[in-house]
Parts: C-alpha cells; sequence; structure tokens
C-alpha cells in the first residue's frame, strides 16, 4: 500500500509540476512562442512575400539560373517568381492586369509607354544593361554567309515580330537601315519572342535569323555571324527596369531592383554577355 501511495504521490507531484511549467514557466514558452509567432510573423510575412518580375525573354537564363536564387539566399522567405516574354506582350499583359511587381524590357518603347500610362513608378526606373543584335545561322550551316547583310542568303529568316517584340523591331530598323528589308518579305517568318527566333535556327527551320548576342551564347548549336553595322541602329539596344506603381511589394521589389543594379549582379550580366549601364 504504501508503494503504492508513493506512487500516487509521484504522480501528483509531476502533474502539478507540469502545470507550473506550463502557467508559470509560460514567460520562456511564451517568449519562445511569442519570440517565434513574433518572429514568425515577420518571418511569415517574410515567408508570404512573393513578388513578380515581368522580364524580356532574353533574361530568363541570367535570372532562374543566377540572378532570382542569389537575391532569395540573401533574403530568406522572399520569393521571386519570373514570367518571361517579348516586352510588347508583357507590356500588354501588364496593361490588362499581370500584377507584376517590376518590369525589365529589352527595349526603352515598352518601358516609356507603361510610364506614361502611369504604370510605372517613374522614379525607380533605370536603364540597366545593354546587349547586340546578330545574324545567326545552324552551326552546321553551309549558307557561307560572312556579314550582316548575308541575311538575304537565307530562303528562310527567322525574325521576331516587329509588332510586339523589341529584337524584332531592332531587326527591322537595321535591315531597314541597310535597305534589305523591302527584299527579304516573303521569307520571313516572324517568332512571338526572341527565343523561338533562337529555336527556329537552332533546330534548323530557319537559314538565318536575328537575336541578341546573349541569346546565341546559350546554345552551341548555332555560330554568330556579324553583329548589326555601326549605324544600323539609331540607338544602342538597351534594357531599362522598374518596379510597377501598383506593387503591393514596393519595397521588397525596390530592393530587388537595386540589387539587380549592383556590382554583384553585374558581374553576372556579364557571364551571360550583358553590358551593364553605370548610372
Amino acid at each position: 500500500m504504501r508503494s503504492w501511495k508513493k506512487y500516487v504521490a509521484m504522480v501528483l507531484t509531476g502533474a502539478m509540476m507540469m502545470t507550473v511549467a506550463g502557467c508559470g514557466g509560460s514567460g520562456n514558452s511564451t517568449t519562445s512562442a511569442e519570440g517565434t509567432t513574433g518572429g514568425t510573423t515577420t518571418e511569415t510575412q517574410v515567408a508570404e512575400t512573393k513578388i513578380m518580375i515581368a522580364a524580356a525573354a532574353s533574361l530568363e537564363y541570367s535570372m532562374e539560373e543566377k540572378l532570382i536564387p542569389m537575391f532569395e539566399e540573401q533574403n530568406p522567405g522572399v520569393t521571386i517568381e519570373g514570367t518571361y516574354d517579348s516586352s510588347g506582350k508583357l507590356q500588354t499583359q501588364i496593361e490588362e492586369g499581370l500584377e507584376a511587381d517590376l518590369f525589365f524590357s529589352a527595349a526603352t518603347t515598352q518601358m516609356d509607354a507603361l510610364s506614361e500610362e502611369n504604370y510605372m513608378d517613374q522614379d525607380s526606373i533605370k536603364n540597366v544593361l545593354e546587349n547586340k543584335l546578330v545574324l545567326i545561322v545552324p552551326t552546321d550551316s553551309q549558307l557561307g554567309a560572312t556579314k550582316f547583310e548575308d541575311v538575304e542568303k537565307g530562303e528562310t529568316i527567322a525574325i521576331g515580330d516587329p509588332a510586339s517584340v523589341p529584337v524584332g523591331q531592332y531587326s527591322e530598323e537595321a535591315l531597314t537601315n541597310l535597305g534589305i528589308w523591302d527584299k527579304i518579305q516573303d521569307k520571313i517568318s516572324y517568332g512571338t519572342n526572341v527565343t523561338e527566333v533562337l529555336n527556329w535556327v537552332a533546330e534548323g527551320s530557319a537559314d538565318v535569323g536575328i537575336v541578341y548576342a546573349t541569346d546565341a551564347a546559350t546554345t552551341d548549336k548555332v555560330q554568330v555571324v556579324a553583329e548589326a553595322p555601326d549605324g544600323s541602329l539609331k540607338e544602342k539596344v538597351v534594357y531599362p527596369a522598374g518596379v510597377l506603381d501598383k506593387s503591393q511589394n514596393k519595397e521588397i521589389a525596390q530592393k530587388f531592383m537595386d540589387f539587380l543594379c549592383s556590382d554583384e549582379a553585374a558581374a553576372v550580366f556579364e557571364e551571360y554577355g550583358f553590358t551593364p549601364i553605370a548610372e
């Protein structure tokens, strides 16, 4: 019996200690919980902070392979979602309600249009990168193209649609200034973005194509013939970026914008063939 009473006493004592720990000790537990909750509130808010960057198709590799992972690692809990297409299509999507936080265009035309329509936080816009316009052919091409003007030699010519694709607009401008545009109209296949143009040439579906130097560098299935000649383009191929005025996460969006303009990001862009613009 004494043994049984001793056992009951131990159980009751243990229960009382647990009660004390659960209430009186709630300072630590609550502190921990509050610290966790407080910290988690911040962390949860950060964890739930997802921003979207609408970027030109030619930026996809540098963004997805290096820049976004770098920023997310430096900012735990922040998630960057990238959507990539021609700048013209992205402009239209933003005008139609795409909830993007940043826009990174492959030309100033689309950025200027969105800015004029008050979609952009104008103070945030910066010219970040410069690219080159190049003529490409499949690696095993027997066309004998040696200069940009040899685009005429192709029976099928891949070019971005000038109506919505910046690389197509640059292509039309360069070829018009070289007196070639009107001559090749019946040979052109229009791509919906620069990646599609690149793929057509890489697959051999097109004899020649015009893309950015950075895109040509992403595959060994094409070779660069030449850059667009000096004077064929009125202005350089410039990539501006900026924060959307209606972004619900402007602080984080601006932080990512600042990161994209940093020396650290510049080194990555250079790896992918871009020329960072120092402002």
